[in-house]
């Protein structure tokens, strides 16, 4: 007899070099590198760089790298004709997939590159702002090439230039979501890839797997709950009646980690450096520390802790980023991670062929139809 794993749980499918996500220890690990570290004194441009070369790089790599990615923004004119014929009701990041899988040309071959990584990593957010713009009936805005990765794209989106602080607050974030282990987005790539498919193939597979709500899901719902507490004198009696209905605190808890998300850790810090007298984000520290009080009060012995969505929705609020954007966003972030686990998988590769169980009817005799 062979064990059954739904879902795949707990079995190991590969083996990677990228990234450690440890969740009895509350650790998520680049390449050797704690991220929190990382992404509180590092840009995009050099946590890229080590995720898919594998160290950190030195004055010359972090300029070449930061000057790849702004010569590979721009986009074909078939491409942006393309946006602008997808239907506006069409959900975004159903049009993002679609745009993606526009740029399978032969320059995408098997095997996948590093050029190839850079060149996807450059264009997905002009993709995603130029179509988000155009659902809003905005004028498309090109990238300017005298911004950085994270900065352009807010610039892309909003057509304003923003400050220090707001950057770094979007860059702490999408640094943290750049990568996450077997995830259900990134085994799709590595899937993909293992039948020696392109790259643009295996990351249009991810956004597919990345659009499911079990999966990318925006962190609305922290959003909407700090709205209903409102202040902090209504906080306690909020979530204790949200505890008595046995109803889940949104934000709090994570299939892997078992202690404080590492992720949400660092957006925390990042906050802290950004809004030390915003009133909203007063609130969400308030409501956290007391929030993971009373779940050890009602759960005890459950260790349910914040996680990356409760900070994430801090950030976008902060930036006042529209939350048809969180996915996307998120998306954006992942593309490194994607990319780099399609190169891996192409390092040593067996294509992905499990096994299913099958539980129908066995033998049914036809009936003659004389």
């Amino acid at each position: 007899m062979r064990m059954i794993s739904k879902g795949l749980k707990n079995v190991v499918a590969a083996e990677t070099a990228i990234s450690l996500v440890d969740g009895e220890k509350g650790r998520l690990i680049y390449r050797g590198y704690n991220a929190k570290e990382l992404a509180l004194q590092y840009s995009f441009e050099e946590i890229a760089y080590l995720i898919w070369y594998g160290f950190l790089p030195n004055d010359h790599e972090k300029q070449m790298i930061s000057e790849s990615l702004k010569n590979n923004r721009e986009l074909p004119s078939y491409v942006y004709q393309l946006i602008q014929t997808l239907p506006c009701d069409m959900e975004i990041m159903s049009q993002i997939r679609t745009v993606v899988s526009a740029l399978g040309t032969k320059e995408f071959g098997w095997k996948p590159t590093v050029e190839q990584a850079i060149r996807l990593t450059a264009v997905i957010p002009v993709i995603t702002a130029a179509i988000y713009r155009k659902v809003n009936g905005e004028k498309i805005i090109l990238p300017n090439r005298e911004l950085g990765h994270v900065e352009n794209y807010l610039y892309m989106l909003t057509g304003k230039r923003h400050s220090f602080a707001l950057i770094r607050a979007l860059e702490g974030y999408m640094i943290l979501t750049m990568e996450h282990g077997m995830n259900a987005s990134t085994f799709t790539s590595r899937v993909v890839s293992s039948t020696e498919s392109d790259m643009v193939s295996a990351v249009t597979g991810a956004i597919g797997a990345m659009k499911g709500p079990l999966h990318g899901g925006a962190p609305t719902g922290v959003i909407d709950m700090l709205n209903e507490i409102s202040n902090k004198e209504d906080a306690e009696i909020w979530i204790r009646q949200k505890l008595e209905r046995k109803e889940n605190l949104m934000g709090f808890g994570h299939r892997v980690y078992r202690t404080r998300d590492p992720r949400a850790e660092a957006l925390s810090e990042i906050t802290k450096q950004i809004g030390a007298d915003d009133e909203w984000l007063e609130l969400a520290y308030y409501v956290e520390k007391l929030a993971v009080q009373l779940l050890e009060e009602y759960k005890p012995g459950r260790r349910i802790n914040t996680n990356v969505e409760f900070y994430a929705a801090a950030v976008m609020k902060a930036i006042d980023m529209s939350p048809s954007l969180f996915t996307p966003t998120f998306t954006v972030s992942r593309m490194v991670g994607w990319t780099a686990h399609v190169i891996e998988q192409s390092l040593d590769n067996t294509i992905f062929r499990p096994e299913a169980k099958y539980i129908g009817k066995q033998t049914v005799e036809l009936q003659s139809l004389v």
